[in-house]
């Protein structure tokens, strides 16, 4: 591995050693680079003293780590100002700045190998940089502690059964590690999020975006969407009903037909109205099918008819932010097993099934997403942003760490 060296006089040295090496090795590669002698030399990492008998890998060194070397009789201030607390930080986070700043080969290294740090040294926000270097402290922290419990399992006792449970987890671990960092190499684009489906519609006259979903069995309006399209006046509230999937969501009733636009044609189109403020409009799978609609993803357009007519989809720049929410609470009341509306004379068995089942996308999350959280939280993320990200994949911890890393 290779480390850095900054002398007292400010001089940048790089060495290659191996993890395994004795810090006295250390020094008497510096004494031929640097004329110090080894006896008058004196290392700190982290702003505590590296011992001779030491290993570098035993002081939880890794590579393009940064080793601080001064004079054993030098006076202590400069050790002072360039060495580091307990938790990571800089003691004097000026003078750290500003020595690393005049060494352009080192600035060069950190902007390639730690970008975010290197722009906190060219910035003027002390505070910011304190902070990376907390993070990095304790990623590294987290890092050596979880090498330690590897190298523990190597010495377990074979015939112990959480020892080998433990192993067995380890190597299972190493093969999801392995296949998440061949994902990020090779399929990054997994991790991104996925636009949905959207185009330009025109309900009764009134312009929509309307949310293409061919997972959703009916196509859906929100009450407060066909209020302003003129609409409401022709609910059918004979089919009131409960909308179930994921979630559910009750549904007010029924608009048999009223005009869409889609390009330049006019469709006749039916609704399910339900209660839900913040979903404006989804065109579903039964008009879909009704009107021969093709979703071609390699042209980006939805043909109607059969392909008579094309709209284009929206490009995320176009759709308005509020919607990303619309696309969760409008798959939570349709897209597993779609909306189940209601005939006349099932109104009040289904209410009744209804309130006795409550809504399961409600549940309290239990042990297994718990250790999710834990999981990523030993990576060195905060607690409520991984539940946030975890929530924001519905549980997907391959796509909650993508979204965190990036």
């Amino acid at each position: 591995m290779r480390i850095t060296v900054m002398t007292a006089d400010e001089q940048i040295l790089s060495l290659d050693v191996d993890p395994n090496e004795s810090v006295e090795n250390v020094k008497a590669l510096l004494e031929v680079e640097t004329q110090v002698p080894l006896q008058r030399q004196q290392l700190l990492y982290n702003g505590k003293e590296m011992k001779n008998f030491e290993k570098l890998s035993g002081l939880g060194v890794k590579d393009e780590d940064l080793i601080m070397m001064v004079s054993a009789g030098a006076s202590s201030a400069p050790t002072n100002n360039l060495s580091f607390n307990p938790d990571g930080s800089a003691v004097n986070p000026e003078a750290f700045q500003q020595h690393i700043r005049r060494d352009s080969n080192t600035m060069a290294q950190l902007f390639q190998s730690d970008p975010e740090l290197a722009q906190a040294i060219v910035g003027n926000d002390l505070n910011n940089l304190q902070q990376i270097l907390r993070e990095r402290h304790r990623q590294r922290s987290v890092l050596q502690r979880q090498q330690e419990e590897e190298m523990a399992l190597l010495y377990a006792d074979p015939f112990d059964v959480e020892a080998q449970k433990k192993i067995e987890a380890a190597i299972r671990q190493k093969g999801i590690d392995e296949n998440w960092a061949a994902a990020l190499e090779h399929n990054p684009e997994a991790f991104a999020r996925v636009v949905m489906l959207y185009v330009d519609m025109e309900v009764n006259g009134v312009p929509l975006k309307a949310f293409v979903d061919s997972g959703a069995q009916s196509t859906i309006i929100s009450k407060s969407c066909a209020e302003k399209c003129g609409l409401l006046r022709l609910l059918d509230q004979r089919y009131k009903g409960i909308a179930r999937g994921v979630g559910q969501s009750e549904i007010l009733g029924r608009i048999h037909v009223a005009p869409i636009k889609i390009g330049s044609i006019f469709y006749p189109c039916s609704f399910l109205v339900l209660d839900s403020p913040n979903m404006d409009f989804l065109f579903g799978l039964d008009m879909l099918r009704k009107h021969q609609c093709i979703i071609d993803l390699k042209e980006n357009v939805l043909r109607v008819g059969g392909g008579e007519v094309f709209v284009p989809f929206l490009q995320e720049k176009d759709i308005p932010p509020s919607l990303f929410d619309e696309e969760r609470l409008s798959k939570e009341a349709s897209s597993s097993g779609a909306p189940v509306a209601s005939s006349p004379t099932e109104n009040s068995r289904n209410a009744r099934a209804a309130q006795a089942t409550g809504n399961v996308g409600g549940a309290a999350q239990g042990p297994e997403f718990e250790a999710k959280v834990a999981k990523l939280v030993e990576l060195g993320f905060q607690r409520e942003a991984v539940i946030q990200a975890l929530k924001l994949f519905d549980g997907n911890e391959e796509q909650a760490a993508g979204f965190l890393f990036g």
